[in-house]
């Protein structure tokens, strides 16, 4: 099963202005402040349409972690069946695009490239690292508990948790790779060279963390203020509109031509591929262009403006990532899922799945699991004077 993984206010004409560390990893959902953590939100220009928000949130992001977030969930539900369905499938291979890359580019956006240092260090381990530990404990406590034999994850961490890894990659090495002159070329390269060194695989994430580092490079330019044009001009959103009906509907038709491993990004090249071992790096460079473009696309389409219900949830986009396999892999485990077959029980295991993302974006239950979250780590870390000294 494929493994997937977080806005511009209504009042802005332009691109987003350069920003600080954002304080949850990829789909924040905490707001955000002067010197945010690791990866908190941006502040967000209120405007009269978005009175009574949070106004240090700005609704466009919001809006696009909650399609990303519920396409991620909905594919979670349906991945064990989804070989008996050719529907589920198409389903599968169309939406790939606006699960995996997007959640990569939005972590971008909320990513910083200004030197670590001790502040910026100590909330990648809050936001990211800890939760990273403590959810890969309970996944194995909840595989003991349905009868398992208990496993610590240690270098590559379980099911969706894969993506925190890789994030944590992304934020060390984005003020080394800021450096360079062509940043997204070398990253390009390296990501397309990478299939052929047969040590990148699962461990530690380290495939998919070289594969999908352009797209948080783009992601990170995004958020400077890069492609304003495409993001305000009226011309592109008609464009958009298109190009993403079009290559949606091109993935819908043409699934059965694609082949796992050209969206898992997890192992290396073979002489299998289709256009055999030396031109697999093309087919690559294929499917990240195309997931690059639709990624644009949508958010050139997804509303600027506060959504009730849609943005609100949004905001819970981590923690929404987090929880959901530990609601799901009972429900799996058991047999639950493998009882849908037919097409009207197959539309309510999709409404499940939503239903899911609503109840886990929902502002009580990101209350109640923010000890998990975002744990606290004053016990781990020595004060401020005693570092300093």
């Amino acid at each position: 099963m494929q493994q997937i993984p977080p806005t511009i206010s209504t009042a802005r004409t332009t691109a987003p202005p350069q920003r600080a560390e954002p304080a949850h990893p990829g789909t924040p959902s905490a707001p955000s402040r002067t010197e945010p953590p690791a990866s908190a939100e941006p502040p967000g220009k209120p405007s009269a349409r978005t009175a009574g928000a949070d106004p240090t949130r700005d609704p466009w992001w919001d809006n696009a972690r909650y399609v990303s977030a519920t396409l991620i969930v909905v594919l979670h539900t349906i991945g064990s069946v989804m070989e008996r369905h050719e529907s589920l499938q198409a389903f599968h291979v169309a939406t790939w695009a606006l699960r995996v890359p997007l959640f990569v580019v939005l972590a971008g956006v909320f990513s910083a490239a200004a030197p670590l240092d001790a502040h910026r260090l100590r909330g990648i381990v809050r936001s990211i690292a800890l939760p990273a530990a403590l959810f890969s404990l309970l996944y194995s406590l909840e595989m003991v508990a349905l009868g398992n034999e208990f496993k610590l994850h240690v270098t590559q961490l379980p099911w969706t948790l894969w993506f925190l890894m890789s994030l944590i990659c992304w934020r060390l090495l984005l003020p080394v790779v800021v450096l360079l002159r062509y940043p997204l070329a070398v990253t390009s390269v390296v990501a397309l060279a990478a299939g052929y060194v047969d040590e990148l695989g699962l461990a530690f994430s380290a495939s998919r963390t070289v594969v999908y580092l352009p797209l948080f490079l783009i992601g990170w330019r995004i958020g400077q203020g890069s492609l304003r044009g495409w993001f305000t001009a009226r011309w592109t959103l008609p464009v958009a509109v298109a190009a993403l009906a079009g290559g949606t509907l091109v993935g819908w038709l043409g699934h059965d031509r694609v082949k796992g491993t050209w969206t898992s990004m997890r192992h290396p090249y073979t002489s299998a591929d289709t256009l055999g071992l030396y031109g697999a790096w093309v087919i690559r460079l294929l499917v990240l262009a195309g997931a690059v473009a639709l990624v644009l696309c949508l958010l050139r389409v997804v509303p600027r403006r506060r959504i009730p219900f849609v943005s609100a949830l949004g905001a819970g986009g981590f923690t929404i990532y987090l929880l959901h396999p530990l609601v799901i892999l009972p429900v799996r485990e058991t047999g639950w899922i493998a009882r849908a077959n037919t097409p009207a029980e197959l539309a309510g295991l999709v409404l499940c799945a939503v239903t899911l993302t609503a109840v886990l974006g929902s502002r009580p239950v990101r209350r109640l699991v923010r000890p998990l979250t975002r744990p606290p780590v004053g016990w781990l870390f020595a004060p401020t004077e005693r570092r300093a000294a």
